[in-house]
């Protein structure tokens, strides 16, 4: 038995260490691997189906509202990345160069893209020119180099996978309309699959994204407490069409600018499966991207016909349309493979042994509750089915009820101080606008705005900035982020 706890006996607890705790729920689950650069890791194959199915069903979604798929060179020629000041500002600190090509010093050094939308810019002003040709909806799955001085797998690396949408319109109410759709298209993605509930709002100027007009964010919180970005989405107006030229001839024969959206997410989404639902048994995951979600496991396998009922198990459970695994390893114990199954985060688990196959019954066992419940054999697809749909939905209420006893009201700078020292979570509290004020909360406390959320009533004519007592514009959210 000893053996048997040796995988979840190396995991950290959360409540110890947290940031150790999730290094070691990556590595011992195999999802990712350290590489020669620095920075950089391997996607071993547990954690890229997880990738694999993520980017499966954000793909259809896009497509379902006209989005079509490109690809563009990961190199950016520096001139043309200048075009855009406070794009290039931005990036600035993070750009990796190309200087030389073939052993000779390249006339002019090109950057590994960051992000595309010089790119994409240099491209629509070449296939633009009527109103005919708008809109134009494209994104591209791809890698980003930004040279991060601190990494972390998933969280943060020097190369990562990610989409970029990047739009044009005839108007600026279509691009608005388009950034909007795409924010609440990633809003729904988490909490419909990935079972995380997100906070939905736009960013303050200081945190929007260098070149746009207006950013907006969907905001998750993790179980330490600290916020993680999740997606985003810009509207750029028509500040790189200007830059780029990129206009058309619109129906009333005047040439005009579009107007341009850019929305992305990444494999940081990963790290929020692990940070929202994990636990120190190891991985919690979500049913719908769970690359497998039911292992059959034969009890006895050597006594007769249990290992042919196991697979008979698993052909039902297949033709159910779940994606299942038999583990028959003769070399590791039934309670190492349960280990092994709970640290893998694989949503169920069907026991099945030689006394079950008299009762003609198998065990269903539940990853996230470990609930473990007995069912005929004839009706294990069907009932693992409703598992499925059930798991989901109780891994998002408990997401959402964590985060509604982790957010917090504060009425005053000294509140809101105690509150960020010694409750981890979200801050609700009034805000006058001033950056002076965003950036001294900041440097009193860590805290960062998250986002100025939707759907919030209108601003009390008596609110006031919680850092200046002037009077308030916004109720924004604040919280510790990574």
């Amino acid at each position: 038995m000893a053996a048997d706890n040796k995988l979840v006996s190396e995991i950290t607890a959360r409540d110890v260490d947290f940031a150790q705790w999730y290094t070691d729920v990556v590595k011992k689950a195999e999802l990712i691997g350290y590489t020669s650069v620095k920075g950089c890791m391997v996607f071993k194959p547990a954690g890229y189906a997880i990738w694999e199915n993520i980017k499966a069903e954000l793909d259809r979604r896009f497509k379902e509202t006209g989005v079509q798929n490109v690809y563009l060179p990961m190199f950016i020629p520096e001139g043309l990345l200048q075009k855009e000041t406070d794009h290039v500002e931005g990036f600035a600190p993070e750009v990796a160069w190309v200087t030389h090509g073939g052993g000779e010093q390249l006339q002019e050094r090109m950057c590994v893209r960051p992000t595309s939308e010089t790119l994409f810019c240099d491209l629509y002003q070449k296939v633009i020119q009527s109103y005919r040709d708008l809109p134009k909806l494209y994104n591209q799955w791809c890698s980003v180099v930004r040279w991060e001085k601190t990494t972390r797998p998933f969280l943060r690396s020097r190369e990562f996978l990610w989409q970029e949408g990047h739009t044009a319109h005839a108007t600026a109410e279509e691009a608005e309309e388009r950034t909007v759709l795409m924010l609440n298209l990633y809003a729904d993605f988490l909490e419909d699959v990935l079972a995380i509930p997100v906070i939905r709002g736009r960013k303050t100027d200081k945190e929007k994204f260098a070149g746009a007009e207006s950013t907006y964010t969907i905001e998750a919180l993790m179980h330490d407490g600290k916020a993680l970005q999740s997606g985003t989405s810009h509207n750029f107006g028509d500040g790189f069409a200007k830059a780029f030229g990129i206009q058309y001839t619109d129906k009333d024969n005047k040439l005009k600018y579009v107007h341009q959206t850019s929305w992305g997410m990444t494999t940081r989404l990963i790290g929020a499966v692990i940070m929202v639902h994990g636990d120190d048994s190891g991985l919690v995951l979500p049913p719908k991207i769970a690359p497998t979600q039911c292992v059959v496991i034969p009890i006895r396998q050597k006594a007769e016909g249990v290992l042919d009922k196991a697979d008979e198990i698993a052909a039902r459970l297949r033709e159910a349309g779940i994606r299942v695994s038999v583990d028959a390893d003769p070399a590791k114990s039934p309670g190492w493979k349960f280990a092994e199954q709970e640290m893998r985060g694989f949503p169920l688990r069907v026991e099945i042994g030689p006394k079950d196959i008299e009762k003609g019954e198998c065990v269903i066992v539940r990853r996230d509750t470990r609930e473990k419940i007995s069912v005929r054999i004839d009706d294990v697809a069907s009932c693992a089915a409703k598992l499925l749909e059930t798991i989901h939905k109780d891994m998002f209420e408990r997401a959402k009820k964590f985060r509604a006893e982790h957010t917090y009201e504060a009425a005053t700078y000294e509140e809101f101080k105690t509150i960020a020292d010694t409750k981890p979570g979200f801050i609700r509290a009034f805000w006058c606008g001033d950056e002076a004020c965003e950036n001294k909360i900041k440097e009193d406390t860590t805290c960062t705005s998250r986002c100025m959320p939707f759907g919030e009533p209108e601003t009390p004519e008596d609110a006031v900035c919680i850092c200046c007592g002037k009077k308030a514009r916004k109720l924004v959210c604040w919280g510790k982020a990574y």
